[in-house]
């Protein structure tokens, strides 16, 4: 093979791979050039009403792997941001182009004398002298560039630099001693200066044209292939050089009987041209495997930003959903508040009735009280989370809370109604009694809202023992109704928020749909399960199962009547249970499914052993409750048991029912504690036990209290409220009048201080701390702050000032009397 056609292959060669260098040149610097133009994006904040933070162009510029990142000014100066001071090589022409708002890299140096490739694109951004800048530019080191461009290749075969018109070098002289790249063409051309200054000349021209440029430099024996090519974006330009000296060797000794030789060099010129291919696209795939490492990185930083987002999105969800369930919930307590208000007002010459309904309002205030404290906690509506205020419970109040406030929406829809409590191993439980309710209210609350006039709604309740754990008992909660009903699809995701039936019925109705899920995500904290079993057309049945710590029990009067009572209602399961209560305390008892066999007992044991009281049922299979009783007077005369009447709302019927002979209500449902409390009314126990627990309060009687309160009605209530206590108080007005009066009394005077916390002049973390430095022996009287701030957060501020203890507003006479005692005795 003949020194031209060698050539001529080196030739072709080299503009490929000249031309393959280049573009993939190109590639990489418009990908930094975009990176560069996304931090641009970032510091003039766009979508955003002020520029990005400077932090925030430093983790941009780190995120896409820069060294550097700095501001760049019309006049040339650079302010960095991050990253080793810079000094540009040449700054006039890159100045120039972002001064005409092209992008643009040039070379530079940093502190240490390293090579630094400075890529600029123009940005507005306020600097430090007050001035805007032209741009922002971002640095990365020489030696990367080299390694993503393969300009550090191992390879002996060819070598490549990136260089500036004046020869200085760019990228790829690490390991030359020559400062440019035309020292190093007068190295080669030892002695030969004006062969040296001939191609250089020439080299020159090209790159002042903008022209690529191919020739064979000839030194002696020696042949190299020089080719160059400008780059875009830039002043540089690229020179390839592929060494013949191999070749050379190979072919001068080459004759007609090296026939086969030639062949076989010419086979391995193009295996090592094959070979150099393949380095090359070996190295190429690296580079892309590089590209699509930091393209994964992106996408990674891309899909954080998008969780964050449905983060913000989700906790915006849970606020939101939380103030529509609490809107609901705070509604329910009120209306049974305004309605027990309305009839305790149409009642007033009756007190018997007026005190029940006032028993009734109270324990829908302290449900309204417990959900508004919540609502106010905003860190559960931020954080989408809740807490469990775990307490003893009394199951009897809890059930006697949830019928109190259902009643006025079942009578308002004409509905029949029926609570019931089986089996009761524990009625003293410890649990979140506000949660528990929200539950029972959401389902109850759906249970009447989707079943029509005329239906029947149920909840019951009852409990099992736990053989793995004797101190919890395992509690159910029923919750039926002959409503409307559910389809299979909706039952599975009933509990997901704002989920509701997609049927004609349903859409009328109102409902965020957010109560399953709240109530789902109750009972899940609470570490119980919740199911539904439901049928179109026919009803629905959600039930509750709940683990909950046995409390301790309350103490009740161990004197009970001798007496014989008979339990009638058309429910066995309620009888059976109500006769096991009252026989598990010694009385003896019966039951019967109807009026009619009630008659025929009370008869038969007239002449035996005769009933002094019978318990009737509102509901039975021949007749009612009243009904029953005139069937039991006409038969019995007015010798006849008393009669109570069960259930769960009298009000309608009281005047029937007295006429009828009944001697008193029982309410639904029947618990071993309302049994008891109902005979303990009719033995006179109960006049007792009250009196007991008066004289118990004799300890306050002429105590002397100092209370200290801003407000002049919250005054007149706390007066009236404490004045059954028979102790004798002051009020002040603020703090300060506080400590001025207790200073004045005698030593011993004041028995306990009642402390409001927010008071002008001086408030009470204030005054107790004032009171606490008194150089007196009674400094340390109890101080007991009444505040409305009720968080855990405020009661630790109020114990840590000095304060002895905490009641929040509003205040409960016995919890009131409860603190007092504590200090007093």
């Amino acid at each position: 093979m003949s020194e031209n056609t060698i050539e001529d292959i080196g030739t072709a060669y080299m503009a490929g791979m000249n031309q393959q260098v280049s573009l993939h040149f190109e590639t990489i610097i418009e990908l930094r050039l975009t990176m560069a133009e996304s931090i641009a994006h970032i510091a003039a904040g766009e979508g955003a009403p002020n520029y990005g933070s400077k932090e925030e162009i430093e983790y941009g510029a780190r995120a896409r792997h820069f060294l550097c990142a700095a501001l760049y000014s019309s006049d040339g100066e650079i302010e960095m941001i991050y990253g080793d001071p810079v000094a540009l090589n040449h700054p006039e022409p890159f100045l120039e182009s972002l001064r005409k708002g092209e992008r643009k890299a040039a070379s530079a140096v940093d502190s240490s004398g390293a090579g630094v490739i400075l890529f600029g694109v123009p940005c507005n951004y306020p600097m430090s002298d007050g001035s805007d800048s032209l741009a922002i530019i971002v640095g990365l080191s020489t030696k990367y560039m080299g390694e993503v461009l393969f300009l550090d290749s191992d390879s002996s075969l060819m070598y490549s630099f990136v260089i500036r018109k004046d020869g200085s070098y760019v990228v790829g002289n690490e390991g030359d001693g020559h400062e440019t790249y035309f020292d190093r063409l007068y190295s080669i051309f030892d002695g030969q200066d004006l062969e040296a200054a001939f191609y250089i000349k020439q080299l020159t021209a090209a790159m002042n044209a903008n022209e690529d440029y191919s020739v064979i430099v000839k030194n002696g024996g020696s042949r190299h292939h020089v080719y160059c090519t400008n780059l875009p974006y830039c002043e540089w330009y690229l020179v390839t050089v592929l060494p013949f000296q191999g070749l050379d060797y190979a072919i001068s000794g080459m004759g007609v009987r090296w026939l086969a030789i030639v062949y076989a060099s010419s086979f391995a010129v193009i295996a090592m041209l094959l070979y150099i291919f393949c380095q090359c696209l070996k190295l190429f795939r690296n580079q892309v495997s590089e590209l699509k490492r930091m393209n994964t990185e992106m996408d990674a930083a891309r899909k954080s930003a998008e969780q964050a987002r449905r983060e913000a999105e989700y906790a915006n969800a849970a606020k939101q959903g939380f103030l529509s369930s609490m809107s609901h919930d705070i509604r329910t307590p009120m209306n049974a508040i305004i309605g027990m208000t309305s009839l305790a007002i149409d009642n007033m010459g009756n007190p018997e009735q007026v005190q029940d309904y006032l028993h009734k309002i109270a324990l829908s205030s302290k449900h309204l009280l417990g959900l508004i404290n919540d609502v106010l906690d905003i860190s559960k509506i931020e954080s989408g989370k809740m807490t469990l205020n775990i307490e003893p419970v009394s199951l009897r109040d809890v059930m006697d809370s949830i019928v109190n406030m259902m009643q006025p929406q079942i009578q308002a829809k004409n509905q029949r109604f029926h609570a019931t409590a089986y089996e009761i191993l524990s009625e003293d439980v410890c649990c979140d009694s506000v949660r528990l309710n929200q539950v029972l209210i959401n389902l109850l609350g759906n249970a009447v809202k989707f079943t029509p006039e005329q239906g029947c709604v149920e909840v019951s309740v009852y409990q099992e023992a736990l053989p793995e754990d004797t101190a919890c008992v395992r509690t159910h909660f029923l919750v039926s109704d002959t409503g409307i009903g559910m389809s299979e699809e909706y039952q599975k995701v009933i509990f997901e928020s704002f989920s509701r039936e997609d049927n004609t019925r349903v859409q009328k109705i109102e409902g965020s749909g957010l109560g399953m899920a709240i109530t789902k995500r109750i009972v899940d904290a609470m570490g119980g399960t919740i199911s539904v079993r439901s049928e179109q057309g026919k009803g629905s049945e959600f039930h509750v199962t709940l683990d909950l710590a046995k409390a301790a029990r309350r103490e009740t009067s161990a004197e009970r009547p001798d007496w014989n009572v008979l339990v009638v209602d058309g429910n066995q399961r309620l009888c059976v249970n109500a006769v096991h209560a009252l026989q598990s305390v010694g009385i003896r008892a019966q039951w019967c499914l109807s009026g009619e066999q009630a008659v025929e007992q009370i008869a038969q044991h007239r002449r035996d052993d005769s009933y002094q009281l019978t318990i009737l049922g509102w509901d039975l299979p021949d007749m009612n409750g009243i009904q029953a009783a005139r069937a039991i007077r006409l038969s019995c005369g007015e010798d006849g048991p008393a009669m109570l009447l069960s259930a769960c709302d009298w009000s309608g019927i009281e005047k029937e029912a007295r006429e009828a002979g009944i001697s008193g209500f029982i309410s639904r449902p029947l618990f071993k504690s309302t049994l008891l409390d109902a005979l303990s009314a009719f033995s006179g126990t109960a006049v007792e036990e009250a009196s007991a627990e008066k004289a118990a309060d004799l300890v306050l009687r002429g105590k002397h209290i100092l209370l200290a309160e801003d407000n002049e009605l919250n005054w007149e209530v706390a007066r009236e409220l404490l004045s059954a206590l028979e102790m004798e108080l002051d009020w002040v007005e603020n703090g300060k009048i506080c400590v001025a009066k207790f200073e004045a009394s005698p030593v011993g005077y004041y028995d306990a201080i009642i402390m409001d916390v927010r008071m002008p002049v001086m408030d009470g973390y204030e005054a107790t701390a004032a009171i606490r430095g008194l150089k007196r022996e009674d400094a340390g009287i109890p101080i007991i702050a009444m505040t409305a701030d009720a968080f855990s957060e405020d009661i630790q501020r109020c114990l840590e000032c000095g304060m002895n203890d905490h009641l929040a507003k509003p205040i409960d006479i016995q919890t009131v009397a409860y603190k007092l005692k504590k200090y007093l005795r």
